[in-house]
């Protein structure tokens, strides 16, 4: 079996706060190891070591970006073995797994040199608080974007030939399933498609979608029935048995970007800034929802009006990542001072505990 090796987001700064899909992201794995006590500069750093040691014994491999530090983990799940590995440092909130879930907290308290923090505990808890109040600055920000991306919509909304807009949807679950059903109950794993980080949107669409047979790219304008036509793709799915992975908006998570349907080797997404891809190998096509459902001359006709849209609403968008990457330099004073106080060995000595578990399984 050829290896698989999958980046995703199951966690996402958003217009509605910090949201996240880790009961549908971990559904159906047996175990969880949960790493907790400490910040995510201990934690990651060991989820990397683990995932990349481990991956030389497994085929299926699937990192868990995180959406506050670019290049740092949230988890890593081995999904042969039925397997993840957790951060569970705040602001990861943990509620009860779902039934058949083992889950394992490792607390890493004792890896880190208490009498070492303990001159730094008023500083540690206003660190706590400032990351807590520019967390919360940008989430207000993306709100006001969210509400700003409305009115954007809304000449386009006005402008829709839903009929034909129905029509394109009919024609793609007819490309996608024709007249097949699977005799199976689908599973459905939602998460995000990208992630707003410190450093602005990140996807990791094409990676998802290079080893499919064909992919879907929807453009566009907001408003002409993207993420419409995705949910009832996915409700058909779900009706036929296909398992199906459903990837959501990282400002709205109320909204669909992609989705994937593993069974078929077939994807289909939203293919509009700031995820804006263009077909490169020949077995990809274009969707054009503007093309085929928007009446001619909206663009122009609505010329100035959408231009300030658009310049408020990337206003919006600067101020909401500048408050992320205000709280990212918080949190990196807070790591790298768990990083100076961690005990290596320690770690080292966790790390190789879980791994020896993961070993015996595989």
């Amino acid at each position: 079996m050829a290896k698989q090796v999958r980046h995703i987001y199951a966690a996402g700064n958003t217009a509605r706060g910090y949201k996240t899909f880790y009961d549908s992201v971990l559904q159906g794995l047996e175990r969880v190891y949960i790493l907790s006590g400490v910040v995510e500069g201990v934690t990651s750093p060991l989820i990397e070591a683990i995932g990349k040691e481990m991956s030389r014994k497994t085929n299926q491999v699937e990192w868990i970006h995180s959406p506050f530090v670019n290049g740092q983990y949230d988890g890593v799940v081995f999904h042969e073995w039925r397997v993840a590995i957790m951060d569970g440092s705040y602001p990861r909130i943990w509620r009860p797994a779902a039934p058949g879930v083992t889950e394992i907290q490792v607390n890493l308290q004792t890896a880190v040199g208490i009498e070492q923090l303990a001159p730094y505990k008023k500083q540690i808890a206003a660190w706590y608080e400032e990351i807590f109040a520019k967390s919360e600055a940008a989430y207000q920000s993306f709100g006001e974007a969210l509400r700003i991306h409305d009115e954007w919509e809304a000449p386009y909304i006005e402008n829709l030939n839903r009929e034909e807009a129905n029509r394109v949807t009919e024609e793609v679950i007819a490309l996608f399933f024709g007249e097949e059903k699977l005799g199976k109950k689908a599973r459905v794993r939602r998460m995000y498609l990208g992630a707003a980080t410190p450093h602005g949107p990140v996807d990791h669409i094409m990676k998802l979608t290079d080893s499919l047979q064909k992919r879907y790219f929807i453009k566009g304008r907001p408003g002409s029935g993207k993420s419409t036509m995705l949910k009832k793709l996915v409700v058909e799915a779900e009706n036929r048995g296909y398992d199906v992975e459903v990837y959501h908006c990282g400002l709205d998570p109320h909204s669909l970007d992609m989705v994937i349907v593993p069974e078929k080797g077939l994807a289909i997404f939203d293919s509009t800034a700031p995820h804006e891809y263009f077909p490169s190998k020949e077995t990809d096509e274009v969707i054009d929802m503007y093309t085929r459902a928007i009446a001619p001359g909206t663009d122009e006709k609505y010329q100035e009006e959408l231009a300030d849209i658009k310049a408020r609403y990337t206003q919006k968008i600067k101020e909401a990542t500048a408050s992320l990457l205000a709280a990212k330099e918080l949190r990196d004073q807070l790591n790298n001072l768990y990083s100076e106080a961690a005990d290596q060995s320690r770690l080292k000595a966790v790390a190789q505990a879980i791994m020896s578990r993961l070993a015996r399984m595989g």
